[in-house]
């Protein structure tokens, strides 16, 4: 077991009130600029609908994601390394600026300085791009509030089999939800794996997905390996960009701007543990249907205390295992498994996920006319406007009793909070109908309706002191392991080290395998000489000399501990 901590996010979709305060905050920090004007690194699309860009669900046409190999192995849907390399210099699957929308900005001009006359003066759109005129046709959120359904909704890939005969667009059949996207930051991400340069990277400390902008060299294939299209083309700067997840606000422990400014209170960010060692094995499970339970076992339980030895010996600070605890991704996605990943069949394992929205059912149930009895809202689910068929395509692999059973524990959870309010007594039969305990149905409650700002975001300070420990490598070591050229693994020899690295890094090799052997050092004896030393060396052997230094041979641990523990200032 190799535990990593994962900064990850849920979003409750019953409280998202399709306001795009998300999207135009995160717009405004991060892409307001040229050669980025067509991205949205959030976005809140309206389902039905083909979203942004055109069908990215659609992974028979856009090739992204993973799928499996006749081995049974992970392979990536776009193919391998042949077939990149046979298509380098052209991405066959690569959306194009009409998948996304040309963007536009308008002549204002015309309005200030328009003289007086008959008609009002109209301002014309004007191509961001070409800087021509140009005619509107499609748009980041054309689809708002299903605006553009009775012709586009039709080819949403989630409208399929059955579902796609029962739907229909008419005004008293009409369903909809928003659905906020930011990139997943998954714990698998195709779009590192497809990367020819090696510039897209996870970071080790807390799993963010990021963009080396100096490796880049705009390949773009990032942009169709990613299935969720959350990877964008600059086309000023000839590089690949994407969302952060506002690291620097999450190095400071604060939320993404989006989280920051979302009106409706409905996400949650925190840390969890995770076993990096099972993250293959669980992308790889033969049905789609099982990947949803194969995510959540490699979640390690934070409060476990084998998990925690194990965490701190994995180098996990003991103030983000404590934040681990506290995080409130844990219990919505794994202890009440209320929260779901987007589309867990690309096998990419996402880390945001969604709480699926309820609203619909219970305004069927005690809408205006109902004869349905209020307390037994269970049946109700299947008489969703939103079918749960839908919500299965988007958010369990098609898997209807996943669904079906996080909105019962949602309906149990108004109807057990509603009689304690109403009567003062406490049902514990509601919560017990769907495997919860009274006191689960009210901490649950309270996360979801009334959760204070720190209860919502616990996120733990990045510790960049331990980068200081990187300093006397920078530039001169490369590699994370011994025997290739700049290693950084292998101790020093003399005063500098093979790898330029000095004293401090043979400290360091030497100390984990004084840890490993329980003091006995099984390796050849290693020879420290202080700066001096070897500059006196140097001279020496200019004027044919010998000199007088003062190396020391570690042989033992007693050794080891009387060279590095000795007092400030004592000979050597």
């Amino acid at each position: 077991m190799r535990i990593k901590a994962q900064i990850a996010m849920v979003m409750n979709l019953d409280k998202c009130i399709g306001c795009h305060t998300c999207s135009v905050t995160c717009k405004n920090v991060w892409t307001n600029r040229e050669g980025a004007e067509y991205m949205w690194w959030n976005d809140v699309e309206t389902k039905p609908g083909v979203g942004y860009p055109k069908q990215w669900e659609d992974q028979e046409k856009w090739k992204g994601g993973w799928t499996l190999g006749k081995n049974g192995k992970l392979e990536l849907k776009a193919g391998g390394k042949l077939r990149k390399l046979a298509n380098l210099f052209y991405n066959p699957d690569l959306p194009s600026i009409d998948d996304f929308y040309e963007p536009w900005t308008y002549d204002y001009e015309t309005l200030t300085k328009a003289k007086l006359s008959e008609h009002q003066p109209v301002a014309q759109p004007i191509s961001q791009l070409s800087g021509e005129p140009m005619e509107l046709e499609w748009g980041p959120n054309w689809e708002d509030d299903l605006a553009g359904a009775p012709e586009t909704a039709r080819f949403d890939p989630n409208i399929r089999g059955e579902l796609e005969e029962s739907v229909r667009f008419e005004y008293e059949k009409v369903f909809m939800a928003y659905l906020p996207r930011i990139c997943e930051h998954c714990l698998n991400p195709s779009c590192v794996a497809s990367c020819p340069s090696g510039a897209m990277y996870k970071r080790e400390e807390d799993g963010i997905v990021l963009v080396d902008q100096e490796q880049c060299r705009g390949w773009r294939y990032c942009v169709s390996g990613c299935p969720y299209k959350k990877v964008y083309f600059n086309w000023d700067s000839g590089k690949a960009e994407k969302c952060t997840l506002c690291y620097p606000r999450i190095e400071a422990g604060q939320p993404t701007i989006c989280s920051e400014t979302c009106v409706g209170r409905l996400r949650y960010i925190g840390l969890v543990l995770y076993d990096a060692d099972r993250v293959e094995e669980a992308a790889s499970v033969p049905d789609d249907k099982d990947l949803l339970e194969a995510q959540r076992s490699v979640f390690l339980d934070p409060k476990d205390p084998a998990v925690v030895e194990q965490a701190r010996f994995d180098g996990i600070p003991d103030d983000w295992i404590e934040a681990a605890q506290r995080s409130p991704i844990y219990p919505l996605a794994i202890e009440w498994g209320i929260a779901l990943p987007l589309h867990p069949e690309f096998r990419t394992l996402p880390m945001v996920w969604y709480v699926p929205p309820l609203s619909p059912v219970m305004g069927f149930v005690e809408g205006e006319g109902s004869e349905a009895d209020p307390d037994d809202v269970f049946p109700a689910i299947d008489d969703l406007r939103i079918p749960i068929q839908y919500l299965a395509n988007l958010l369990s692999a098609g898997d209807e009793e996943v669904v079906r059973h996080v909105l019962k524990r949602l309906a149990a959870m108004r109807g057990y909070m509603r009689e304690k309010n109403i009567s003062g007594a406490s049902e514990a039969d509601i919560a017990a109908s769907v495997g919860m305990t009274p006191r689960e149905i009210e901490d649950m409650y309270r996360l979801l309706a009334i959760a204070k700002y720190e209860d919502r975001y616990v996120i733990p300070l990045a510790h960049k002191e331990l980068a200081h420990e990187l300093d006397e490598q920078q530039g001169s070591c490369g590699l994370d392991f011994a025997g290739g050229p700049g290693s950084c693994a292998e101790p020093a020899t003399d005063g500098h080290g093979t790898n330029g690295g000095g004293r401090n890094e043979a400290f360091y090799a030497m100390k984990a395998e004084l840890e490993k052997v329980g003091g006995r050092v099984q390796a050849p004896n290693v020879t420290f000489k202080s700066k001096k030393e070897v500059e006196l060396e140097k001279k020496a052997r200019e004027v044919g000399g010998q000199a007088q230094t003062t190396s020391v041979t570690i042989k033992s641990k007693k050794d080891f501990q009387s060279f590095h523990l000795k007092p400030r200032g004592a000979g050597a």
